[in-house]
This record gives structure tokens, C-alpha cells and sequence, in this order.
């Protein structure tokens, strides 16, 4: 699923592969990096106090013939929350692999940097435009242990009335906000709008009862924060010449889940123009909000949480 360029792309994928991660120096060890989650865990590395983290890459692009010019590799380091960029060039060392190495600074950072590559070229007289770019990125997280990729949503329990968090006061009443300014989206759960409702979303077990407000309630938090994070990532699309581009982080997933439900019997890339085109214009938009609640209702299984609790509560008042 990507965008429609207006030039020939290259076909095959590419593929992006951290070798090896140097800190000030000293080989970081490889139980650090993972392959298959796409990951380097950089928090307690056994120092407190480091400056460089160096990542070497490798790279693999497929041959193929076409209107292309001054062909390059770029390494893309990138984090949204402090809006750190470095992009660096690799160097071609056979037919179709290319190497090279990028720095993370540690000061330039604060949670999690996002690793692509791009390949660019010179198509029809106009130099770097991108004809192939990684579909998954690697991430170097600085709050990892382990080189795991994390749960796409965090939750976390706070007291919105009297709670560290003053941003979070005007909404006191509010059981539960989704927060998705940060570099992950957030689910922020309010423990004194209804501290028992905190309980029972937390307890094992419980009654029939409780079970189906455990399901049901999750179920609606859920649906609230797909539709947050859609809408969130629609409107923060980059867009190359009228074409809007898939962005690397979390936004893209919930983009690929959610679009083929939101605007269904169309192509992914007119989906996405539409959807860009409708949020930017403000025209349309409201009648899109149809189709967002049943993509996330579907994404968060709203309908099956109902049913098996509507059939719990209704064999428990049966026995009785």
C-alpha cells in the first residue's frame, strides 16, 4: 500500500539491517539489536553518561532499469518530539548493496528515534526525488531494556484533578483522555472521576456483571483512541508534490488499519488522497465520521464485547 507517484518507481523492496551499534566507541552488545522487531534498546547500557551512538547499516536495493539519474541511498534518523533529523548518504559497495553508518546523538534525543531509508534519484531533470523508501522502520529507543517493539498505546493511571499533570485538570470529569501529541499515543485513565470503575478495569475475574463493564468499557477506550490516532494521522500527512506520504511511526499502522473500513471499494492511494484532501479542505469531512467510528468500532471488536456481554448478563439473570 503506497502512495501513486507521477514517475516510474522501482518495483522490488529494499531492505534496511542495523549490523552493528557502537556507543562513544564500544561495541554495544548485539542482544541490544533485533532483527526481527526492527529495534536497539539503548537505555541502561551500562553507563549513565554517553554522547554517540553509532549505528551501522546495511542496505540492499534491487536492480532495475529505468529514467533514473545519480542514484542515492539515504539514511533517515528522526524523532517528532524534539524534530531531530540527520540523513546521510550510504555508500554503494557491490550491484545492489550499500553501506554506511549514522549518529544519534544523545542530546538531540528523548524517547524514540525512528530509523528509514529513502532511495533517490534524478527523474525527467529534478534531482532527489524518492523512487523507493523502507515500508518498515527501525526504531532506536532510548527508554528500551529489551529491543522489543512496544504496545502501540500506552496507559497510564493518573488523577486528573489533583494529579502531576496540570495540562490534565480541565478534564476531571473525563474517566479516560487519549492523548496523541507525543512521540507514542497515550491512553490517560482518571482515578477520581470513578475510582471503582479504576477497579474493576484492573480486578481479575468478578462477577458476570463485572466482566461485562470490564469488556464494554475497555472496548469503548479502545474505539476512542483508534479514532483519535486516525484523525491524528490524517491531519499531520507530509505531502510530495499533491501526493500525501505514509509517515514512518505509529500513524502509519493505524493508517493501514483503519483506511480500507473508513472509505471502503477504493484503492489504498486514492483512500488516502481522498481522506487528506477532504480533511484539508474541511469539505466531506463530516460525512467521513461515519465511516471512522465503524473502522475503529470493527478495529476494537465493539460489537462482539457487546454481545458476549449482553449473552453473560442475560444467563445470569436467567439462573437466577
Amino acid at each position: 500500500m503506497k502512495p501513486v507517484f507521477p514517475y516510474k518507481t522501482l518495483f522490488g523492496d529494499i531492505k534496511l539491517e542495523v549490523v552493528s551499534v557502537t556507543v562513544d566507541g564500544d561495541s554495544l552488545p548485539y542482544t541490544r539489536i533485533s532483527t526481527g522487531d526492527r529495534v536497539v534498546a539503548l537505555h541502561d547500557i551500562g553507563r549513565d553518561r554517553w554522547e554517540v551512538a553509532t549505528l551501522d547499516l546495511k542496505a540492499s536495493v534491487p536492480r532495475e532499469k529505468g529514467p533514473w539519474e545519480d542514484i542515492q541511498c539515504m539514511a533517515v534518523l528522526a524523532e517528532s518530539a524534539t524534530n531531530a533529523r540527520r540523513t546521510v548518504a550510504l555508500t554503494k559497495v557491490g550491484q545492489d548493496t550499500w553501506t554506511g553508518s549514522i549518529d544519534l546523538v544523545r542530546s538531540r534525543h528523548v524517547h524514540r528515534a525512528t530509523l528509514s531509508l529513502a532511495v533517490v534519484a534524478t527523474v525527467d531533470g529534478i534531482p532527489g526525488r524518492v523512487i523507493k523508501s523502507t515500508e518498515e522502520s527501525w526504531h532506536a529507543d532510548l527508554h528500551a531494556v529489551a529491543p522489543r517493539r512496544r504496545q502501540q498505546v500506552e496507559i497510564e493511571r493518573i488523577d486528573f484533578q489533583d494529579g502531576p499533570k496540570e495540562w490534565l485538570r480541565p478534564y476531571q470529569d473525563a474517566p479516560w483522555i487519549v492523548d496523541t501529541t507525543g512521540t507514542a499515543p497515550k491512553v490517560y485513565l482518571n482515578t477520581s472521576a470513578i475510582p471503582e470503575l479504576i477497579e474493576v478495569l484492573y480486578a481479575k475475574g468478578g462477577t458476570p456483571e463485572e466482566r461485562a463493564l470490564r469488556d464494554t468499557t475497555s472496548a469503548h477506550i479502545a474505539q476512542d483512541a483508534w479514532i483519535a490516532m486516525f484523525e491524528s494521522a490524517i491531519s499531520s500527512l507530509e505531502v510530495d508534490e499533491g501526493t500525501p506520504l505514509l509517515p514512518n511511526d505509529w500513524r502509519k499502522n493505524v493508517i493501514k488499519s483503519m483506511l480500507p473500513s473508513v472509505i471502503p471499494g477504493r484503492t489504498f492511494s486514492d483512500a488516502l488522497y481522498e481522506v487528506h484532501k477532504r480533511q484539508q479542505d474541511g469539505y466531506g469531512w463530516s460525512e467521513l465520521q461515519t465511516g471512522i467510528h465503524y473502522a475503529a468500532a470493527k478495529r476494537s471488536r465493539v460489537t462482539r464485547r457487546l454481545t458476549d456481554a449482553v449473552r453473560s448478563v442475560k444467563a445470569e439473570r436467567d439462573s437466577r
